[in-house]
């Protein structure tokens, strides 16, 4: 094939398949009258994006081709396609602005890490602050807080009322804050 004979340099209509279907002229006919024009409409409306704007004309002439039927042969194609690809460009823009940003890795290099010493020293100061509160705090708060378990549950495995449980917890909440700030803790 000469550069004479590259498709779209003939006269309209050449490039349409040989023995091709109406379908398959209707496509072509579409890609070669409008993708240029709908490219430079679309490229305008989502501020030069390139190959969106190639995706939103390939969108375009797909619903085009989906509604042919429906299409008046006898009216101008392009206002209704340049009515549908404003459209789309409109419902991408809000479907950008409606999730948050894509971010690259660098934010990530700058969160502080858990340091796996402060978690240990946590735990031990903690521990040394239930074993000061009395034996009915510390079991509630074990059952409920460190065994994950609701007070209605709790109370079942201490063999206590439920209503008890309850003020169990509140209480020993309130001792072992106590107990924490005397040791320099604070929230």
């Amino acid at each position: 094939m000469s550069d004479v004979d590259t498709p779209g340099s003939g006269p309209p209509g050449a490039d349409d398949p040989p023995g091709g279907d109406e379908e398959t002229r209707f496509v072509a006919m579409l890609y070669r009258e409008y993708s240029r024009p709908l490219l430079a409409v679309v490229s305008r409306l989502n501020g030069g994006d390139r190959q969106r704007a190639e995706d939103s004309v390939q969108e375009v002439l797909v619903r085009a081709w989906r509604n042919r039927e429906k299409l008046d042969p006898a009216a101008p194609l392009l206002p209704w396609l340049v009515t549908v690809a404003r459209r789309l460009v409109i419902d991408e823009q809000r479907a950008r602005s409606a999730r948050p940003p894509e971010v690259g890795d660098e934010p990530l290099a700058t969160l502080p890490t858990g340091d796996e010493v402060d978690r240990l020293l946590r735990s031990v100061v903690v521990g040394d602050a239930l074993d000061a509160l009395s034996t009915s705090h510390r079991e509630i708060l074990i059952e409920t807080f460190f065994r994950d378990r609701t007070v209605n549950q709790a109370a079942d495995v201490l063999g206590i009322p439920a209503g008890t449980a309850k003020s169990r917890v509140y209480y020993a909440l309130r001792a072992l804050r106590v107990v924490l700030e005397e040791r320099g803790v604070s929230s």
